[in-house]
């Protein structure tokens, strides 16, 4: 057997692994492109009902329930991964996301031009994605050396998160803005890139982990639009 071939146990011969691949890269696109629409009804809904879970609590009681929430999602959908049960918990996650924009949006559209840094953060987030997408499909280079210090960039983006809580620092809010549209975006190239190698099989993780860095890049540069470029009427 060729290094570029695989068996499929299906009893269907000899397929390749890029074959495969450009499967696997082509269901993770069609289920990240379904799981927007959860994530806009679940903001909608959101924003509409005034939802905040945020503020329903101590900061410190919020952020501990939302990251349960949040990581218990996560543990069972690679619990289910190779299941439809994972693809509906996928979907699940993304809506419970979706209400969790509801805060930062009813912040924006307080803002005269709200709607338009809203469509400018989301168009945005979409040539990123774009772009860090096509480098890591033509590009001969391996990202794969980065994984290791993106996985710590997020540690410290996370504890520097969840210490600004407390200390309400602006300065250390927008240093941790800019540097998690750096750091996801990288990301968006590195996982893009395990697909697209064969190091990611599973078309649903590698949705979940292309959506946080969306979700993450979008808030970041919506947050500092709202700073920037808000407008009181």
């Amino acid at each position: 057997m060729r290094n570029d071939q695989i068996y499929d146990l299906s009893g269907n011969g000899v397929i390749s692994n890029v074959t495969a691949r450009n499967t696997v890269l082509r269901n993770t696109y069609w289920l990240l492109a379904a799981s927007m629409a959860p994530t806009v009804f679940g903001a909608w809904l959101g924003v509409s009902a005034g939802f905040s879970l945020l503020s329903a609590t101590s900061p410190g009681m919020s952020m501990l329930l939302f990251m349960g929430i949040a990581f218990g999602f996560m543990f069972a959908i690679e619990r289910f991964k190779n299941s439809g049960i994972g693809v509906a918990l996928l979907l699940g996650f993304t809506f419970f996301m979706g209400l969790m924009l509801s805060r930062l949006l009813s912040f924006i559209l307080g803002f005269s031009n709200g709607a338009s840094l809203i469509m400018l953060a989301f168009g945005g987030t979409g040539a990123i994605f774009a772009t860090m997408a096509t480098i890591a499909t033509v590009s001969k280079r391996d990202f794969s050396g980065l994984g290791q210090w993106l996985f710590m960039g997020a540690i410290v983006l996370i504890i520097a998160s969840v210490a600004n809580i407390w200390l309400k620092l602006p300065a250390l809010m927008l240093t941790v803005s800019v540097m998690a549209i750096v750091i996801f975006s990288a990301f968006m190239l590195f996982d893009v890139q395990r697909v697209v190698s064969g190091g990611e099989t599973n078309y649903v993780r590698a949705t979940l982990a292309i959506y946080l860095n969306l979700y993450n890049v979008f808030t970041n540069l919506l947050a500092l639009l709202g700073i920037f470029g808000g407008h009181r009427e």
